[in-house]
């Protein structure tokens, strides 16, 4: 008996488009809400100035007990950073949040309890963002003037929420990957994406949890930051990033 090929049936007219236009609305969607130069929802930056050789290290979901680690290494290293905190994590650790500020380091707001904003309510959205601002002005004594949103995820109401609030968003041009990779494999990851005028994204805390191991963060803090320095990129916060001083521009 000879073989018979197979034949399936083909995609009826217009079925290909039909997906293809599918795939590329999903990804426009999927961009609006997480692109990190995305504007739909909320202004943002995801870098600073490309001019001048100046980098800002920034930190998520803290602050953490294992904040003060982190502190004693960037006062080791001579360099500032920018702390986005939630505010849940500011109440339960207010002294931790008081000594970011006190040693110079720049705090943001990372929502109070570090929810995707995906299908929210945009009072609900509006609250977490004006809950944090409470608590870290109550805490560190500070009020910030910019915001990163949980996962790098806008929705609708994100910008009335920071327009109310005056806050600037910032996303990142360099993503850590710290909670899943080796210290010395997030350094180099970094490391090769590293350009003027860079945000880099670590984490000194893991959303809400308690007593978080950052170990693998303060082991890429000690690898990228002295050659980085030795390239001859200088740290600044996020808001003389944005905005240099004089003494900053040559």
């Amino acid at each position: 008996m000879r073989d018979v090929p197979l034949r399936l049936p083909g995609p009826r007219p217009g079925t290909v488009r039909v997906a293809l236009g599918l795939t590329a609305g999903v990804a426009a969607a999927a961009w609006a809400v997480r692109g990190r130069s995305s504007t739909v929802f909320a202004p943002s930056v995801w870098r600073g100035p490309v001019d001048r050789p100046a980098l800002a290290l920034t930190f998520d979901d803290g602050p953490s007990e294992s904040t003060p680690d982190l502190l004693d290494l960037l006062r080791e290293l001579r360099v500032p950073a920018t702390f986005f905190q939630c505010g849940a994590n500011v109440r339960r650790l207010p002294a931790v949040a008081r000594r970011v500020a006190a040693e110079g380091h720049e705090i943001g707001n990372h929502s109070d309890t570090h929810p995707l904003f995906c299908f929210r309510r945009p009072g609900f959205i509006r609250g977490q963002l004006l809950r944090a601002q409470e608590a870290i002005e109550r805490a560190a004594g500070v009020l910030p003037r910019f915001f990163r949103p949980p996962y790098g995820a806008r929705w609708f109401g994100l910008r009335e929420a920071q327009r109310r609030l005056g806050l600037t968003g910032v996303m990142w041009s360099v993503l850590g990957l710290d909670w899943k990779l080796p210290g010395d494999a997030a350094a180099r990851h970094i490391l090769r994406r590293v350009h003027n005028g860079a945000i880099l994204c670590l984490h000194d805390g893991r959303e809400l949890q308690r007593r978080p191991d950052i170990g693998p963060t303060l082991e890429a803090v000690r690898r990228l930051v002295p050659p980085l320095l030795a390239r001859g990129f200088r740290f600044v916060t996020i808001g003389n990033l944005l905005c240099p001083r004089k003494s900053e521009t040559g």
